[in-house]
């Protein structure tokens, strides 16, 4: 408790009763009181810099240099170019960095802390992309080990798919090669990007155990994803159908909606064609009128394919008639004026139908001869563009083939694997691609049925590998029915913790889009569906029996083996008993793969099965995974386990140029990770790459350049001068046998301690709601505010020119040891190899002896001392008057006189100085004036050049229960005493001799 609470004085009384209630009641608990935020910005006016080395040697005089405490550390000021690249490869060998993971999966933790990594795709070199997500997770990954979690963290690999087969075959193509051919090629490229990749994350240093990580093309890892394929097959959920896929005619493969990239400049010729109605709805036959159906569309290479036109049953319709050829077209009544300004002329209404009462029309195919379609209700049908009429091919649109499932409407497909028509669209349009789009519209015109053409700007469905247009086309292909999973899958979102909120949003609309999931690809290099077809019936051949025998060779000897054994092998004689087929003779084996985000999908069940709760703590991805891996990896678990794999997900932005542009090749924008660590000018290093990642707002698309990377660097800079002052200032200094107990420190000290809680409960906080960039804002305000411009001005005279172990100086060593200490850990998740080289330096443990091994901030309660805040923040405030008296002058010269009328704040001020005058009380050394008088009224001798000023401050304890608001005047006149030769405090008798503090100081070392 404070000394100033047992005095006798004015006020001493209440002051007491005050104290004893709060000690019962564990500490004193202050509300509302006065900040001296601003005295604490104010930069320090003694003779040295504020956070460094003193301005001059500390000694005006050669005679007194030696005795002066100057900071003395080898810790180097500053570490670039070859130098900077040398030492974190030291630290990291020295600080054990390759078996810091396996070291924290041994140790004995009471909570574990599972980050499930997301599989980067193994196709090219690292880029910044990996970088921003690999040291966002180590970041957070690194913080819950210092905690004393023990974490899990298997980072893998998504190693198939047709980017890799297309970049391992090059110019090869596939003719001539055998699938397994393929594959080995495609592995030994995927091997290949994975040993890149993995030095990388390491340089960087990314906490993990690199020789256990796990791959989607691993035996072991395809065995589980097989385990998930046969318990979703059992339930229904997959199931075999010939239906319209998204089909990439550059890639030869169906694709996944995850696997789509929307182009918004795509160019169609759009046209409006004429169907004419040939049979009238029964409900309207009575108009006796010739008219033609009218339709837009901007896919006229699909209307020889055409089954029917769609109408909106709860629209209204028109029949309308030109004004310049009398010609009348069925069209949506909300439509006609636009499609008259289209037309350049009037169109006269002739009546007027509700969309309900065109049932039963039927039209005339404008390009078939004696072909007909009917007119067919449909809800997806919109008022938003076109006539409110649309043309229907089923095999060629997702909406149309479910308008002919629900009317049994033939799904003719028109157009081949390679994107061309076949012999159902015709002679003149088979085999025709591109230029078929010219001939349909040549078609139309020739029967009078085209209307009109325009080219359409608007977004369509591209290959995202490829960049090239997808079609729709119908397909034999395997498929999850997550129509079915969508409830589930939204409940189990909605338990999950989702930063940034507003992304749950797009996962949700991103689950109502998908009715269906296309999961098979006619590819070599993946995870082959484990199905049999029957030679004769065509039948599929799958089961739990034939796909868990599958599964168990697949763990032995990896999926090749599916080209590789005799389908004897595959299929033995117990499997065929028990799935009740005929013989193996019998069957072929099916040669589709497994899309790779049912791939990746899986992996919560290959790596997460083993630890107790088989979920992960958190998913860390960027926000193209809304529609990708966080969607494939909630359905396949919901499927499976009625629960999502994860409690929490981090959506984060992806990397862009400084001008916000996507990064590309072309354009020349690219930030290579490697050239900004090794090869840049400057080079520098893994810790700049690090805050950078950690400073961005990883919540929308972060900028990386050379002005990022500078100001990176900068910082990093700032942050080594400090903890260069304070190592410097540490020199010679054990906390574990000089440490002082808090009770007996100055109190400007013990405030340090307090405010050092506050900060470490702050970043604390921080660093667990994935906030970086809050954390380094925190530390920069920690280090600019109370440190530099406050702390460190303050106690530099004590730290210097007080006895070497005088109680004075070791209870700020003491503090500054702590401060060290905290602000080491707390950017040691961000900056590890910087935080060990500090460590390397400081006090306090033995050599051999790692931060990462020896935990998070050791901050404690005693430390919070919300009393002694209004004791040191009252004498701010009465700071801040005195400074504000003297702009631009230095307080070191000036005598400071404080006035206050008996009471709290009287008390506290007390307590800092007992003694009526002083130049070396605790308040002279916060006021850093060359002396302080304290009394309850101005002395009535008062120098009438004295500078006046007044103020006051409210004292607020216990939540309002003791309020006091208290008046002061504080007088500053010049200082008569002579500048001390040793401390260059105006505090000597004469020029030419030592202040009382240093004479006796000095005479003691003599």
């Amino acid at each position: 408790m404070l000394r100033l609470l047992c005095r006798s004085s004015a006020g001493s009384q209440t002051l007491v009763r005050w104290a004893r209630r709060s000690q019962r009641g564990g500490g004193l608990l202050l509300h509302g009181a006065r900040s001296c935020t601003s005295s604490r910005r104010c930069h320090g006016t003694g003779s040295g810099e504020v956070n460094g080395q003193p301005a001059e040697n500390g000694s005006g005089n050669a005679l007194y240099r030696d005795s002066v405490l100057l900071p003395k550390t080898e810790f180097p000021m500053k570490l670039t170019g070859q130098k900077l690249l040398d030492r974190e490869l030291q630290i990291q060998q020295e600080c054990g960095f390759a078996d810091l993971y396996s070291w924290q999966r041994e140790r004995k933790a009471k909570n574990k802390f599972c980050l499930h990594d997301g599989p980067p795709y193994a196709n090219g070199d690292p880029h910044v992309g990996h970088a921003l997500n690999k040291i966002l997770k180590d970041i957070r990954n690194r913080f819950e080990m210092l905690r004393g979690r023990q974490v899990h963290y298997i980072p893998g690999w998504d190693c198939h798919g047709l980017p890799i087969e297309l970049k391992a075959l090059g110019d090869l193509g596939t003719s001539g090669l055998s699938p397994l051919q393929i594959r080995q090629k495609a592995r030994e490229f995927a091997e290949g990007a994975i040993a890149r990749q993995k030095a990388a994350f390491q340089r960087w240093g990314v906490m993990a155990d690199w020789d256990q990580c796990y791959y989607t093309f691993d035996g072991t890892y395809e065995a589980a994803q097989l385990k998930v394929f046969q318990e979703m097959h059992s339930k229904g959920l997959i199931y075999q159908d010939y239906k319209p896929v998204f089909w990439s005619p550059s890639s030869g493969t169906a694709l996944a909606e995850a696997e789509l990239e929307y182009n918004p400049e795509h160019v169609s010729r759009a046209v409006y064609a004429t169907f004419p109605l040939v049979t009238l709805p029964p409900k309207i036959a009575s108009q006796k009128v010739n008219v033609s159906v009218l339709v837009w569309t901007t896919q006229p290479w699909t209307i020889p394919a055409n089954q029917a036109v769609c109408y909106m049953p709860n629209a209204q319709y028109s029949v309308v008639k030109r004004a310049d050829n009398s010609e009348k077209f069925l069209v949506a009544t909300e439509r006609t004026a636009s499609i008259a300004a289209l037309l350049g002329t009037d169109l006269q209404t002739v009546g007027v139908f509700a969309g309900s009462l065109l049932e039963g029309g039927i039209c005339k195919h404008p390009t078939i001869p004696d072909k007909q379609v009917p007119l067919l209700p449909a809800n997806h049908v919109t008022m938003v563009k076109g006539t409110g009429l649309v043309h229907t091919a089923p095999a060629h649109g997702m909406e149309d083939y479910s308008v002919a499932s629900q009317f049994k409407l033939p799904v003719e497909c028109m157009v081949d694997e390679d994107g061309t028509f076949n012999e159902l669209a015709g002679p003149e349009l088979q085999k025709l691609s591109n230029t078929g789009v010219s001939t349909v519209i040549s078609m139309l015109k020739q029967c009078n049925a085209l209307l009109k053409e325009e080219q359409c700007v608007h977004s369509y469905p591209y290959d995202w590998r490829t960049k090239q247009p997808v079609v729709i086309r119908p397909s034999k292909q395997w498929f999850i029915n997550t129509e079915s999973l969508k409830d589930k899958a939204k409940e189990a979102l909605q338990k999950v913790r989702v930063l940034p909120e507003s992304a749950r949003s797009s996962l949700l609309t991103m689950l109502d889009r998908r009715t269906y999931w296309c999961i098979s690809r006619q590819r070599s290099w993946g995870v082959l569906i484990p199905v049999f077809y029957h030679k004769e019936s065509g039948e599929a051949l799958i089961n739990k029996y034939t796909v868990s025998h599958i599964a168990q060779l697949f763990k032995e000897k990896g999926s090749d083996c599916w080209w590789e054994l005799p389908i004897e092998t595959l299929l033995p004689p117990e499997v065929l008993k028990k799935s009740k087929a005929g013989a193996a003779s019998d069957y072929v084996r099916g040669e589709d793969v497994l899309d790779i985000w049912f791939d990746s999908g899986a992996s919560w069940a290959a790596v997460l099965e083993a630890e107790s709760d088989s979920r992960a703590d958190v998913y860390v991805e960027g926000k193209d995974q809304i529609g990708g891996w966080f969607q494939s990896s909630l359905l396949t678990s919901v499927a499976v386990r009625n629960k999502a794999p994860y409690k929490s997900l981090v959506v984060h932005g992806f990397a862009v140029s400084e001008k916000g542009e996507k990064m590309s090749k072309s354009v020349g924008n690219v930030v290579d990770p490697d050239v900004v660590i090794n090869g840049g000018k400057p080079a520098y290093g893994a810790d700049v790459l690090r805050w950078w990642v950690a400073e961005s707002n990883v919540f929308s698309d972060v900028q990386i350049g050379p002005s990022a990377l500078s100001s990176a660097r900068d910082s990093i800079s700032k942050l080594r001068n400090t903890l260069k002052f304070l190592l410097g200032n540490l020199q010679g200094f054990d906390p574990r046998l000089q440490a002082v107990d808090p009770k007996q420190m100055h109190y400007i000290d013990q405030y340090m301690l307090h405010l050092l809680r506050e900060y470490s409960i702050k970043v604390t906080d921080a660093y667990s709601e994935f906030d970086a960039g809050r954390v380094i804002r925190v530390l920069q305000a920690f280090i600019t505010r109370e440190l530099s411009s406050f702390y460190f001005s303050i106690i530099k005279d004590r730290l210097y020119c007080d006895a070497e172990d005088s109680l004075g100086r070791r209870s700020c060593q003491t503090v500054l040891e702590e401060i060290l200490d905290g602000v080491t850990r707390s950017i040691a998740p961000i900056l590890p190899h910087m935080a060990e080289e500090v460590y390397l330096h400081a006090p306090g443990h033995d050599k051999e002896e790692t931060l990462f091994k020896s935990g998070w901030i050791k901050s404690s309660s005693v430390w919070r001392r919300p009393g002694l805040e209004e004791a040191v923040e009252g004498a701010c405030a009465i700071r801040d008057s005195f400074l504000s008296s003297i702009p631009g002058k230095n307080a070191a010269r000036y005598d400071l006189t404080v006035a206050i009328e008996p009471g709290l704040l009287f008390e506290l001020m007390e307590s800092l100085q007992e003694e009526p005058t002083s130049t070396t009380s605790q308040l002279a050394e916060l006021m850093m004036a060359a002396r302080v008088n304290l009394a309850t009224k101005m002395p009535r001798d008062l120098d009438p050049e004295a500078l006046l000023n007044h103020g006051t401050f409210l004292i607020n304890l216990e939540g309002g229960v003791i309020r006091e608001e208290s008046a002061y005047s504080i007088a500053v006149t010049p200082t008569s005493a002579a500048r001390c030769p040793r401390c260059r405090r105006y505090t000597a008798n004469s020029a030419d001799c030592l202040c009382p503090r240093c004479q006796s100081i000095v005479s003691q070392a003599h």
